[in-house]
């Protein structure tokens, strides 16, 4: 019995990493993911062809097969986000019932319920067909979990709205006030388009927005000495969210960069022990690069003079009596950057690849600015490395490549 919850419990936690982790977990958790994300680019797709008469009847069997197809995926997968809601790390102390309510009611959750309503909801209400098409189409933001970008956006619009909110009220502060002016400037000759405030409300906000339909425009002179001035407002109407958005949007990509170089650089054994200031310091100096697939990054006895990081990509490192692969996480050569030796193999890159670099020459001239840090570095790698790190061997040792797949040498 308590070998089979504890299998049951393994299963839940791989379902969940594969689920909320995706592609950072292993090759099934990729494909798994790109998976849901084809089926929902697919299903958007045939929403958006079947409000269309002739091709709804042409392939009404396509379609319907589509959506069961879609219904069933996404049923299960609801499904399974519920049962693993529990191994969410903010969630886990408030067991299982208050974790899978949390995540229902959570914004993820309540689009993950919109995916498959719109095929359920006819089993119990009478529904409008045209509107199930339109609740279908809520399927596209469930592409927020799966791309960085929109949630870096979504996060963005979160920090920011409060000042969004104040942005709204001035517009609406603004759109009232040209409406008024409008009406007391064009009522009299204008009556069907000026003659209350609601009415010269619709121009006035069209006008704030920059759309200019052209439908209601000022004929009077004073008309549209009050339609310039409210042309002027409206480009700083929309300026201002704007540069809101593009400000905080640029500031949330730049925390999640910094946020996964932290990451990798704490994760190497030669800086694990330096304080938070130290390994900022160690990141001022790391250049980003980028090769294309086959890119030879080191070859086998050329002078080592740098320690690569991989943001994301994989390599293959080709030592004398196998070949080993990195992925996105994994670092090699750190020796490389405390004494100038020679390669002990040839890195290739297998796909197109992001490398953090560091230069031993840039990683020495910091040690000699910061003896602490220094002493801190050669305290961590003579604890790996004992005497070795005196010795003139090669840049890579064993404890540089954990977790690693070797392959067999061809």
């Amino acid at each position: 019995m308590v070998s089979r919850l504890h299998q049951g419990t393994q299963f839940r936690q791989r379902l969940y990493g594969i689920l909320d982790q995706g592609s950072g977990v292993d090759q099934f958790g990729a494909v798994v993911n790109w998976t849901l994300i084809g089926l929902i680019v697919v299903t958007l797709a045939a929403t958006v062809l079947e409000s269309v008469p002739r091709l709804a009847g042409q392939y009404a069997k396509a379609f319907q097969a589509i959506e069961y197809a879609a219904l069933l995926t996404f049923t299960i997968e609801y499904a399974a986000r519920l049962w693993t809601a529990i191994e969410h790390p903010r969630w886990r102390r408030f067991g299982a019932i208050r974790s899978r309510v949390r995540l229902a009611a959570s914004p993820a959750g309540l689009i993950d319920l919109a995916a498959v309503l719109p095929f359920w909801l006819p089993l119990f209400i009478a529904a409008d067909f045209k509107a199930l098409l339109v609740l279908r189409l809520i399927r596209f933001f469930k592409l927020t979990r799966y791309s960085p970008a929109m949630r870096s956006l979504l996060e963005a619009l979160y920090a920011e709205r409060r000042a969004l909110v104040g942005c709204f009220v001035i517009l609406c502060g603004a759109t009232l006030i040209a409406a008024a002016l409008m009406h007391l400037a064009e009522g009299a000759a204008q009556p069907d388009r000026f003659g209350t405030i609601p009415d010269a409300m619709w121009w006035a906000i069209v006008t704030l927005g920059t759309v200019g339909y052209g439908d209601a425009v000022p004929i009077t002179a004073a008309g549209r000495l009050i339609a310039g001035l409210t042309i002027f407002v409206g480009l700083l109407m929309v300026a201002l969210p704007v540069g809101i958005v593009a400000t905080a949007f640029a500031n949330e990509v730049h925390r999640r960069d910094f946020v996964v170089t932290w990451g990798l650089v704490a994760r190497v054994p030669l800086f694990s022990e330096l304080t938070a200031a130290q390994i900022a310091d160690v990141m001022k100096i790391l250049r980003a690069q980028k090769v294309d697939k086959g890119t030879t990054i080191a070859r086998r006895g050329e002078p080592a003079h740098s320690m690569y990081l991989i943001l994301d990509g994989e390599v293959e490192i080709r030592l004398r009596h196998k070949h080993v692969h990195l992925g996105a996480g994994d670092f090699f050569g750190e020796i490389a950057a405390l004494r100038q030796s020679r390669r002990s193999a040839t890195v290739i890159a297998l796909q197109t690849t992001r490398l953090l670099a560091l230069d031993a020459s840039d990683l020495h001239s910091l040690m000699d600015r910061e003896p602490q840090i220094a002493a801190r570095i050669r305290d961590a790698a003579q604890a790996r490395l004992g005497e070795e790190l005196e010795t003139t061997g090669g840049d890579l040792i064993p404890a540089e490549l954990p977790n690693t797949k070797i392959q067999p040498r061809i």
